[in-house]
């Protein structure tokens, strides 16, 4: 473990953002209790936007990328894990200041640190990785604040990307009737096969103008923001909720108080990264069961090797990719 090993590090050279493979040792790892030996991790719209410079997500230089990981403890100061344990990391700050999952070893704070649910290997986990994991939290919060399988359709947007077709899949498993929102023509079969009832497509909607338009849901999971989450304000039914997950779509929100105080409207923001521990314990244990995707091979596809990172994140960020993008870190 003294050996140098392969990690994919991001440099800030003057204002230019500069991502390449190296050869570091442990030494060179943020602090933490366990490391782990690293075997998967995963592709996340973040990922893409802190290796490209895309978006200001990293808090220092130089850093290890990879909001994800999944492996085995290859040792541990903290009496809860011994070596050999398979665990696994979403969010906690990893990959954004603390050196993340792109590398052959990670090195982590025990409270972070999530045993691998019954059931589950570590390429199980990061075919969910943070994508399953937020979806289910968005799932579990709207659930928390009245959302019911008999309540009417939810509508899902930004419908392809892993966020996305995890929460399409999860929901129409727990018997709601989906509508998946996307811009891509050639995904309808893909989001049927998921489990959409229907589909509309981006580019047809009519977004209006009126403080309140027509109510079509009972609730929402938006990945866009932007003018689609002013939409979803306006277009949700009394007392319903949106969980507000990403911003591919811009991240202001020109809206009014009026869906809020008029229909009693809820907007849910998901956080996936500063999770409580004992939330994120439940909500793995959920994905582990009545949450687990039936259709989580069809989602996450796309294995690549760490080699190919450099390549997959311009898919991501120009929306070429659907579903989930899983890394093999070793063999």
């Amino acid at each position: 473990m003294h050996k140098p090993f392969t990690a994919y590090r991001i440099h800030q050279v003057e204002k230019s953002i500069v991502a390449r493979f190296e050869e570091i040792a442990l030494r060179d790892l943020s602090a933490g209790e366990v490391v782990i030996k690293a075997q998967y991790s995963g592709v996340n719209y973040k990922d893409a936007l802190a290796a490209t410079g895309r978006g200001k997500i990293l808090r220092r230089f130089p850093l290890v990328g990879g909001i994800d990981v999944a492996g085995t403890v290859a040792s541990s100061s903290d009496r809860r894990y011994r070596k050999g344990d398979k665990v696994l990391v979403t969010g906690c700050g990893l990959g954004e200041d603390h050196d993340g999952g792109y590398a052959e070893y990670v090195r982590v704070k025990g409270e972070w640190v999530i045993p691998l649910p019954q059931g589950f290997t570590t390429q199980t986990a990061m075919m969910l990785g943070t994508a399953g994991f937020t979806a289910a939290l968005a799932l579990h919060r709207l659930e928390h604040n009245g959302l019911h399988p008999k309540g009417g359709p939810v509508v899902v947007t930004g419908a392809t990307g892993g966020v996305g077709s995890l929460a399409v899949n999860m929901l129409a498993k727990r018997g709601y009737e989906v509508v998946a929102v996307t811009g891509k023509r050639d995904a309808q079969d893909y989001l049927k096969q998921l489990g959409a009832t229907s589909i509309v497509l981006r580019s047809e909607i009519n977004y209006g103008s009126k403080p309140l338009e027509r109510i079509q849901w009972q609730g929402a999971v938006d990945n866009v923001g932007g003018d689609m989450l002013a939409w979803l304000t306006r277009t949700t039914n009394w007392w319903g909720s949106i969980a507000s997950i990403g911003l591919a779509g811009g991240p202001e929100l020109h809206t009014t108080v009026m869906p809020f105080i008029l229909r009693g409207i809820n907007l849910l923001g998901i956080n996936s990264v500063a999770t409580p521990r004992a939330l994120r314990l439940r909500i793995w244990q959920r994905l582990a069961t009545d949450l687990k995707p039936p259709k989580l091979k069809l989602i996450a596809a796309s294995i690549i090797p760490l080699d190919d990172l450099p390549t997959a994140f311009p898919k991501m960020l120009e929306g070429r990719h659907r579903g989930r993008m899983v890394v093999k870190i070793i063999g």
